[in-house]
């Protein structure tokens, strides 16, 4: 079964990853910068102190940059421990897949998908009942994460268990950000 899954994840990257096309290549590697989405990080920021002001908002904004932190080594972990190789980094996908990036780290899970979903699931999960609009901050993990199968650098089962090793971190820390901020 796992093998059979092995195949399966390959088989939708190339598939995924050659719908790619080269008018859109500049775009997608604008997408996949970390730096490309700072002033979204510092709107972030202000979205969730100008909803929860003085120390309520600094318990949950620091709450959720350690939430991001443990997101980041958790990553950083399980790439070393599972040292899964990247799809660009294998000669016989490499050949067959659209390559616009060549990191040599390893593959799984996507921190690209841990870190966006980890930050927009604390953020969403803060601000749902103040503003339904929220939600829409969704786009950029899909299009942050989504970018990494298009550059040739992930497998799905990167990004899918990436979002939901993010999402259920981003819910703990809420959870307990949550809690902090009562005591304030």
């Amino acid at each position: 079964m796992l093998h059979s899954l092995r195949y399966w994840d390959q088989d939708l990257l190339v598939w995924l990853n050659n719908l790619g096309n080269e008018p859109y290549d500049a775009f997608w590697i604008f997408v996949t910068q970390i730096e490309s989405w700072t002033p979204l990080f510092l709107f972030f920021i202000g979205v969730l102190l100008y909803y929860y002001k003085g120390k309520k908002g600094l318990v949950l904004l620091l709450g959720g940059i350690i939430t991001f932190l443990i997101t980041l080594a958790i990553t950083d972990f399980t790439k070393t421990y599972a040292a899964r190789i990247r799809p660009n980094n294998i000669e016989s996908l490499s050949s067959v897949i659209r390559v616009l990036k060549n990191p040599t780290s390893y593959s799984f899970f996507s921190g690209h998908a841990s870190s966006s979903f980890c930050i927009v699931v604390f953020l969403v999960l803060c601000i749902r009942k103040l503003n339904p609009w929220v939600y829409l901050a969704f786009i950029w993990p899909l299009l942050f994460a989504g970018s990494r199968i298009y550059i040739g650098v992930h497998y799905p089962s990167d990004i899918i268990v990436g979002a939901l090793v993010g999402s259920l971190i981003a819910i703990l820390g809420h959870g307990g950000a949550a809690y902090l901020s009562k005591k304030v």
